[in-house]
């Protein structure tokens, strides 16, 4: 049912060298070299440990670092649970998961390098392992954010939401100072993970409010729509889960690009990307001439993207905190 190029099976790690120098401002590379060696290692661990108990924690930890860095900056502000004020309790955040994951690794590093390795940067460690292990990219991650002390939900309205224009999922990348092509790579983080029917019914049942005879998004394949359909009927279960690329749910690789062009999006955002005639060149760019040198380019480019948002509006040097919990300010 899907197209998909003689070299889709293939399972690449690239591990990518950024030609940025050493540090960005007080960000660096093995920032905790010093004050806390193993660091790296003890995250790595925590996150290998989740990933063989439960596949599906890789998504998890991808997506909890994008929600981070689009609220307030990658801080960590979507780790507090301050009630029903906290970020974390948004529409636009449902269903996330990996705060059990985080905290397990802030209580192992607490417990060797005290006061000394910030939530906001296990986040970013945790989704860079996630990502690795889940047969994508590796990169190296820039380290020494600090954490935030803010977290409210009326904050998180600047998020990209599912139902988002194209116009408006490009504006809120824009904002926070990525562009288009990041808009297309970053939402290629929907290759691994799943949805939820919640997020769904807009789009296959009130896409076109008050126009009799038409309910779904027209983008979406004639052959695909009853599936999706059969997995989220109108007025059925909203907890429902399903994969958001079709057929490669737990594998990293380019086969969301091929199924966003051939109207198999699950999410309405996805879709949209093949609407716009900019984010649609980015698409074609890694698909016209397929090869592994085009899966090659789209890890490399995914992975400058991801280093490139994990430095959104960080907090270093004596700005913010290194918590001693992660889910509570100090």
């Amino acid at each position: 049912m899907f197209l998909q190029s003689s070299f889709m099976g293939i399972l690449l790690v690239i591990i990518v060298t950024f030609f940025v120098g050493t540090c960005d401002g007080q960000l660096a590379f093995r920032f905790y070299a010093q004050t806390c060696p193993n660091a790296e290692s003890i995250v790595l661990s925590v996150v290998q440990d989740a990933i063989a108990r439960d596949p599906t924690v890789a998504a998890a930890l991808l997506r909890l670092h994008f929600h981070d860095c689009f609220v307030e900056g990658c801080d960590g502000s979507i780790l507090i649970d301050n009630g029903l004020t906290s970020e974390k309790r948004a529409s636009t955040h449902q269903g996330l998961r990996g705060f059990e994951e985080i905290e397990k690794a802030k209580a192992e590093l607490e417990s060797v390098c005290p006061g000394v390795v910030s939530c906001a940067d296990i986040v970013a460690l945790a989704a860079r392992d996630a990502v690795a292990l889940a047969n994508g990219p590796g990169y190296q991650v820039l380290t020494g954010r600090r954490d935030g002390r803010v977290s409210n939900i009326e904050l998180a309205a600047a998020m990209p939401d599912v139902n988002d224009s194209i116009q408006l999922l490009k504006a809120k990348f824009l904002e926070k100072g990525l562009t288009e092509k990041d808009l297309v790579l970053l939402s290629a983080a929907h290759t691994i993970g799943t949805t939820a029917c919640f997020f769904m019914n807009k789009r296959l049942y009130n896409f076109f409010p008050n126009v009799e005879g038409v309910s779904s998004d027209p983008s979406v394949n004639p052959t695909f729509l009853p599936g999706l359909e059969a997995r989220c009927p109108k007025d059925g279960d909203v907890n429902v889960r399903l994969a958001m690329d079709s057929g490669s749910e737990q594998l990293f690789d380019i086969n969301i690009l091929q199924n966003i062009r051939n109207g198999f999006a699950v999410l309405a955002s996805d879709a949209r990307l093949n609407d716009d005639e900019t984010t649609k060149s980015v698409i074609d760019s890694y698909l016209s001439f397929p090869s592994p040198f085009s899966v090659q380019t789209f890890e490399v480019d995914f992975a400058d993207s991801i280093v490139k948002m994990g430095r959104i509006g960080v907090k270093t040097g004596f700005q913010g905190e290194i918590r001693r919990v992660c889910s509570s300010f100090n």
